[in-house]
């Protein structure tokens, strides 16, 4: 069953690889290229987007709507085809589109444009072009006058058959005066270049801001970072264990001594016989742990197929590939909560794999339902189609579903059997008042700082990515770096929380280990609220409820990833180290 489902995984990745790279298109001289049109937005709000023929720009009566892939329906991209005539290789000094006629409502709607700094967006052979609508120019009288660009002048690099870059420019401002027509024109220019294709894409990407003694810097921080912390558990583990160990193992050869033990006895080991029980809302936790567990396979696996399938260079297939292998992975989700379920004495094992199943996506669902009916409203492009939508909880019912419930099945038979290294003792064992820093709240709200502080550069390089345009992710050995920090950081630090909570006398460590880690998705949302007053121009309903909707799903899967990586590491701990004393 593992090797069935390694080829799967294994199998998808290659494939995705292919797939994520742009499909060559090659031209012979005086062959059709398409201009695609795709959408308009304010330059603040960079997820307003809109139809390009939302503003009144001339619109060809056949024009052709490119049937998109899922990531890239999902990523609000709406492409028609221009019915520009374009031939490879093929000169145009000024040649017409059409003759726009303004009326008061155009007026309006063209100035409301150029008042919000309206950009829109092209696409030629898979490139994209960015333009601004207009401008508006200061009149000698003191008014402002709008003016809207005519003329488009669009020059295109090629090598042999294929095209390589793409570059706009506008010109020939014209007044918005009612019952003015305007004759909206283009020209082309075609040279030759020495550029591959392989390389076209670089120039969209921003070296120095990815790539900078900065970003470095922070990398080796974070390393550092583990560094430390891995020798703070190794101390743990080698000293301070080393000596309680020897201390509870050693022979007593009289009473005296033996009273002066249980005096003194106190700490992590007194516990042994309550550390093993169940936790309460034992369903939802494995749940959560096997979901996160799954989150993590999945982001390894998207960032390994990013790296070496260069997805950036493709509209939505990094969306395409996050879809296709969660449904895949939902094995492992199964796996590991049925064992933690099954391990922890649970009963109910059908809830456990329903919310395992259902838990995550459906927590997605709920916050993309709002953001959906928002953008409905407003009359954006990224409202996501019912087609879509149907797509998606097809994928989700028969290949997520199926697999979750035989991960549960596999994982509760396989790895599900109680072999706790000390027995659950009937009676609780009362837990006494420590002082407040010791509490699993204040635990928990601590545990998720240092993890935050390993990717705080990584999180304001995807922030400033996905947030702003024309910066294009494409550093991903840099996230793969800061992705395994991420994980080593955060079981240290869980595994010297869960130490400090056992010492304390409290042996609630199960949803304390998961919260600890989990916190890091707490400091990640108050960054991004930062992030949202401090760097960016953002406003209104359609934009703050896209930001803080889609960071909120972002804040959600790493809360779930690094709550299960941190109840996963404490787990491992807790079972090495009562496994080396006498349990009674």
């Amino acid at each position: 069953m593992f090797y069935f489902a390694f080829q799967l995984l294994t199998s998808f990745i290659i494939c995705s690889c292919f797939l994520a790279y742009p499909i060559l298109a090659k031209y012979q001289e005086n062959d059709s290229v398409t201009l695609w049109v795709n959408k308009v937005a304010p330059y603040v709000n960079p997820q307003e987007t809109y139809s390009y023929y939302s503003l009144p720009y001339c619109r060809p009566g056949d024009g052709y709507h490119k049937q998109g892939g899922l990531g890239e329906v999902l990523g609000g991209n709406a492409l028609i085809d221009s019915r520009i005539d374009i031939k490879f290789k093929r000169d145009v000094e000024k040649r017409s589109i059409c003759e726009l006629k303004l009326d008061a409502s155009k007026i309006a709607r063209f100035k409301y444009a150029i008042d919000n700094s309206y950009w829109f967006e092209f696409f030629m052979d898979d490139l994209p072009i960015w333009g601004f609508v207009g401008e508006v120019y200061p009149d000698r009288g003191g008014d402002n006058k709008h003016v809207v660009y005519t003329h488009k002048m669009i020059q295109i690099q090629y090598n042999r058959d294929q095209i390589i870059s793409v570059n706009l420019s506008q010109d020939i401002p014209k007044p918005l005066e009612e019952g003015r027509a305007l004759d909206m024109t283009y020209s082309l220019k075609w040279f030759p270049t020495n550029i591959s294709y392989e390389q076209r894409f670089n120039v969209y990407l921003d070296n120095y801001f990815f790539e900078n003694k900065i970003h470095w810097f922070s990398v080796i921080n974070s390393i550092m970072m583990v560094v430390f912390l891995t020798g703070l558990v190794s101390m743990i583990l080698m000293r301070t264990l080393r000596n309680d160990y020897a201390k509870y193992a050693r022979e007593i050869d009289d009473m005296e001594t033996l009273e002066r033990d249980v005096i003194e006895e106190s700490g992590w080991k007194l516990v042994h016989g309550d550390v093993f029980r169940p936790p309460q809302n034992l369903a939802l936790l494995s749940a959560v742990v096997g979901t996160g567990a799954q989150l993590a396979t999945l982001v390894l696996l998207v960032i390994l197929s990013a790296y070496f399938g260069k997805m950036y260079m493709r509209r939505g297939a990094i969306i395409t590939t996050f879809i296709v292998c969660y449904a895949l992975t939902s094995f492992i989700s199964g796996y590991v909560s049925g064992g933690v379920y099954s391990r922890n004495a649970g009963e109910n094992w059908m809830k456990s794999m329903v919310l395992t199943a259902s838990l995550f996506p459906f927590l997605f669902f709920g916050i993309g339902f709002i953001i959906n009916t928002i953008a409905i409203y407003y009359g954006s492009i990224a409202t996501i189609p019912l087609g879509t939508i149907i797509v998606v909880f097809v994928i989700w019912a028969f290949i997520s579903f199926p697999l979750s419930l035989l991960g549960t099945v596999v994982g509760r038979n396989w790895s599900g059997t109680p072999d706790n290294p000390c027995r659950v003792k009937n009676i609780p064992r009362p837990i006494p008042e420590k002082k407040w820093y010791l509490r699993p709240s204040v635990i928990s709200l601590v545990g998720g700082l240092l993890p935050f502080a390993s990717i705080f550069i990584e999180m304001y390089c995807i922030f400033a990515s996905f947030w702003t345009y024309m910066v294009h992710y494409y550093v991903y050995g840099f996230l793969l770096l800061v992705f395994i920090v991420l994980i080593i950081v955060t079981v240290c630090v869980t595994i010297v929380g869960t130490y400090y909570l056992l010492n304390a006398e409290n042996y609630h460590w199960q949803w304390t280990s998961f919260f600890s880690a989990a916190s890091t998705a707490l400091y990640v949302y108050l960054y991004a609220i930062y992030y949202y007053h401090a760097k960016t121009s953002m406003s209104g309903l359609l934009q703050t409820s896209f930001y803080f909707g889609y960071t909120l799903m972002f804040c959600l899967g790493v809360g779930i990833l690094c709550g299960a990586v941190g109840y996963l590491g404490s787990n491992l701990f807790i079972r090495r180290i009562f496994g080396n004393i006498k349990c009674d």
